[in-house]
């Protein structure tokens, strides 16, 4: 924790001098150049719509629904424009999960996952070609998402304007087409980047499109000028989750390791020791909890879309009912998103913890916890630690998906969900962290003092 707040202390004030000494040279200059100019032809394609859209008609149906708003949050603006970029990467991050939590259940690709450098290639291969049936999926749930905004919006179902129905099937198997391409196209860019520039190519381009959103946040700010006390509350607010989002990424218990083994070198035998350390972060998920329990919770809303006709039927009244509980305006909906963050952050957790397999890998090098004997009371003992600080990163985590909500209390203000979306800053501040420790690790290696303390 100590180091925690040294780190958020010391790093933004040494920042500019060592982005100054990163573009004295050379290499490190065409790398960021290359990432930044990467990052400008994604925003480009951002405002590519697809083929066949009614730009006028898409308009009236982010009027007529906010949930489309909301998810236009997650695309960076592309969703509003309908563009080829209107998934993003989130269909190769569902993809990247759905392998993660599949590896220690599947053995094929449990034994992928031992096999180094080849293995990791090989499922990261698995990964793109799941990628492409969920960007379809998801695809089709979101043109479906649009035609039910249509529908309520100008009561007639079948939608031209956006290719649903039987006598456009072309023209929505087209829009699919060009979305998929659009997903793949940002996977490959991001890859690039991570190969050729600064920092990890898919986690920037997510940033990229949050940035993008925030000349919006600013003009929503201005149009609430006349609320100036509630403005500087939000702000306040603001910069509050993100000093606490710094805090908890950079906090981690330490976890004393010694090595003590002999080597046959030379004809003789030599005996190695060493003392050093596991980190174990606290909030080791990341915002991958988040994603899951806003991803689950939406999916009540958008099928309750499909059958709220406003007839005021049975069924009608029954899906108004699931689009008002499970709506970003309801209590029940928020209440359901800190549970859901607590239970996922855990699962997350010792499905990343039990792949890591630490106490065999340590008693395979010969390393020993002080106190702790190798094998099975290590794996039972770490496995205690993980369980006991991840508690402090599941409350933490539940805290920061639920503020919009409270800021929304302490503040009066009917908007501010939609000003502060704390899994964007969480992104945002996770992908500049890890930014910030790759151009260290860069300097470090050119000896320059860098700025991560």
């Amino acid at each position: 924790m100590t180091q925690a707040k040294q780190t958020s202390e010391s790093a933004v004030p040494a920042l500019f001098r060592a982005a100054a000494d990163a573009w004295r040279i050379p290499d490190l200059r065409y790398r960021i150049l290359f990432t930044l100019g990467i990052l400008v032809i994604f925003r480009f394609f951002a405002h590519v719509p697809v083929p066949g859209v009614d730009r006028a008609a898409l308009a009236a149906a982010f009027e007529a629904n906010p949930l489309l708003g909301f998810l236009d949050l997650f695309s960076g603006g592309a969703l509003r424009n309908l563009s080829i970029a209107a998934l993003g990467v989130y269909p190769y991050i569902t993809a990247s999960i759905i392998l993660q939590i599949l590896t220690p259940i599947i053995p094929t690709l449990k034994n992928l996952s031992q096999e180094g450098e080849g293995g990791r290639q090989a499922i990261n291969r698995y990964t793109h070609y799941l990628t492409v049936p969920l960007a379809f999926l998801q695809g089709y749930g979101q043109l479906n998402l649009f035609a039910g905004a249509f529908s309520s919006h100008s009561g007639d179902a079948a939608i031209s304007g956006i290719g649903i129905g039987g006598a456009d099937t072309l023209n929505t198997v087209t829009i699919l087409l060009a979305m998929t391409a659009g997903t793949m196209l940002l996977v490959w860019m991001g890859e690039l980047v991570t190969e050729k520039g600064i920092g990890n190519g898919i986690s920037l381009i997510i940033f990229a499109g949050i940035v993008s959103t925030l000349p919006q946040v600013v003009g929503q700010l201005w149009l609430l000028r006349d609320q100036m006390f509630q403005v500087g509350m939000l702000i306040f607010i603001a910069i509050a989750i993100v000093y606490l989002i710094v805090y908890f990424a950079e906090a981690q218990r330490k976890i004393p390791v010694q090595y003590g083994r002999s080597v046959f070198r030379g004809g003789q035998m030599y005996r190695q020791s060493g003392a050093t350390h596991i980190p174990l972060r606290v909030n080791a998920a990341g915002m991958i909890p988040l994603i899951f329990s806003f991803s689950i919770l939406i999916l009540p809303s958008v099928v309750a879309s499909y059958f709220n006709d406003g007839s005021g039927g049975f069924i009608s009244n029954i899906a108004n009912f699931f689009q008002n509980s499970f709506g970003p305006t309801s209590t029940i909906y928020w209440i359901a998103v800190f549970t859901l963050v607590v239970v996922f952050t855990f699962f997350y957790t010792l499905v990343v913890h039990n792949q890591q397999n630490l106490a065999e890998n340590l008693q395979k090098n010969g390393g020993f916890v002080p106190g702790i004997r190798p094998g099975p009371p290590t794996k039972i003992y770490l496995m205690r630690v993980v369980l006991r600080i991840t508690w402090g990163g599941a409350l933490f985590l539940g805290f920061i998906a639920i503020m919009p909500f409270l800021a929304q209390l302490v503040t009066n203000l009917p908007n501010a969900t939609t000003i502060i979306q704390s899994t964007s800053l969480l992104i945002m501040v996770g992908v500049a962290l890890d930014t910030m420790r790759q151009l260290e690790s860069q300097l470090l290696m050119r000896n320059y003092e860098g700025f991560v303390r």
